[in-house]
């Protein structure tokens, strides 16, 4: 495996990326939403430049303003809820997770940030050979399923009566593994590849994304994964059937942010 160098990557201008902890160094959520109020700080104040911060966190749910209580872990699993927008979702190793902390023109435009994430998260993908997409009305990166009427059948039931479908009150945490949300690849549903959940405050960015490398799948099974009954999560590893690293998709992931983040025209929001 390739080491990964902590510390800042250098670059003559434009976008900085430093890197707080992979593998055993991986860094506990706290401290790091910490550390991104600081240089959201120093950013604001225009003491250093745009800034990505990368890492992995060890194992943790966390919880964006719009998550409900009907979508948190039925166990009484520890949840950290933070100022970010979205809803529920996991973090834990196997999983890079991406900070970027950017000054926007005012008033912000929060869909077109979020937009170009995704577009920087399409071209890794691709790079990797997997076809990733947006999905109207839900933000992050998905790989598309197949047409419901032409997926196979769940629990010997057609799935013209697949209960996700038709009943609000159907919940996936309490029927079996055949509903699980790690188990969208093998029932050929859309899943989501990479989440994205973020913040402005004073015209500058926080939170980002989270893009599923190699992690154990199984740990969004405890949570309504960002508040999506009908579709389930992926890894870039269980679509290609190889193992891909943290090691392998790190410089993936920067060369693209740096070419989307740096390239785009950054405009105010139209009012």
């Amino acid at each position: 495996m390739t080491a990964i160098s902590r510390g800042e990557t250098p670059a003559p201008e434009g976008l900085r990326f430093v890197h707080l902890g992979f593998g055993d160094d991986a860094v506990e959520y706290t401290s790091a939403w910490q550390e991104q109020r600081r240089v959201h700080a120093a950013r604001f104040a225009d003491e250093v430049p745009d800034t990505c911060l990368l890492l992995e966190h060890p194992p943790v749910y966390t919880a964006g303003r719009r998550t409900s209580d009907d979508e948190r872990p039925l166990d009484g699993t520890p949840v950290i809820d933070v100022d970010r927008g979205g809803k529920i979702t996991w973090h834990g190793p196997g999983q890079l997770v991406g900070y970027p902390i950017q000054k926007l023109p005012r008033p912000v435009d929060v869909v077109a940030h979020v937009r170009r994430l995704e577009d920087a998260l399409i071209r890794v993908c691709a790079d990797f050979g997997v076809e990733g997409t947006r999905v109207e009305g839900r933000s992050g990166v998905w790989v598309l399923g197949d047409p419901v009427g032409e997926r196979a059948a769940l629990g010997g039931l057609n799935l013209d009566f697949d209960p996700r479908l038709a009943d609000e009150l159907f919940d996936p945490r309490l029927n079996g593994p055949e509903y699980a949300p790690s188990n969208a690849g093998q029932r050929r549903e859309d899943r989501k590849l990479a989440a994205i959940g973020i913040r402005v405050a004073k015209g500058v960015t926080m939170h980002g994304f989270a893009l599923n490398v190699n992690p154990d799948n199984t740990s969004f099974d405890k949570i309504v994964p960002c508040g999506i009954r009908d579709a389930g999560v992926a890894s870039l590893s269980g679509e290609l059937g190889r193992e891909v690293t943290i090691a392998e998709a790190l410089p993936v992931v920067e060369k693209h942010l740096r070419d989307v983040l740096e390239g785009a025209e950054l405009l105010p929001r139209a009012v």
